[in-house]
């Protein structure tokens, strides 16, 4: 990983490993190859993104905790902040890194400002969409609990941790949305086949469901 300290990554591994396994290890080293290949084509620190990518879900089991109540992103970018301190990171390095850590989740306050925050948003966010992406969906839906299916049920009386947390819940909620929000032009081409391979998905999984096909 971009000649990362190979103690940084071993314990981010460990933090990440045998948890939440839809924003486990493999969801991290999918995000740094989509930060690196979308990295190269903007001319980004390379350094800074690497880091970024490694860091930015390890609080992601203090949100499933809380039912939702912590945000991930604002705690990913606290624990990262100590982590890299740790390792003897430079201080211009580590806020560069918070604080694209901190604004990458979809639904935050915080708004990506650097070329690199922005590019760890597209690249967290084009895994959360595609084939990939509803793998994640699916997988996340079993580990809250929550039914197969849902296609007729009042989303906007649903909630996030429920039964009702369906994949095709957090399709409407959110993946149907993605492409819309994408900030570089890479990230914005590679959603748009994504984007419809989900609505086709979507749309035969609706009718097997029914039985129609």
């Amino acid at each position: 990983m971009h000649n990362l300290p190979e103690g940084l990554v071993k314990e981010v591994k460990r933090i990440l490993d045998g948890r939440n396994k839809s924003h486990g290890w493999d969801h991290t080293e999918r995000v740094y190859r989509l930060c690196m290949r979308i990295g190269k084509k903007e001319n980004a620190d390379l350094k800074i993104l690497a880091l970024a990518a490694l860091l930015h879900d390890i609080g992601r089991e203090c949100e499933k905790r809380s039912g939702g109540k912590v945000c991930h992103a604002e705690k990913s970018a606290f624990l990262a902040r100590k982590i890299l301190r740790k390792y003897g990171i430079d201080e211009e390095t580590i806020e560069k890194v918070v604080h694209c850590i901190e604004s990458h989740r979809f639904r935050g306050k915080k708004v990506p400002k650097s070329k690199e925050a922005k590019i760890l948003f597209d690249a967290d966010k084009l895994d959360s969409i595609g084939a990939v992406g509803i793998g994640r969906a699916f997988l996340f839906a079993g580990e809250v609990g929550a039914k197969l299916h849902n296609k007729d049920v009042d989303i906007s009386k649903t909630k996030s941790y429920t039964e009702e947390d369906t994949a095709y819940r957090e399709y409407m909620v959110k993946l149907r949305k993605v492409k819309d929000r994408m900030l570089t032009p890479e990230g914005k081409r590679l959603a748009e086949g994504r984007h419809r391979f989900m609505e086709e998905f979507f749309e035969r999984l609706h009718k097997e469901v029914e039985g129609v096909v």
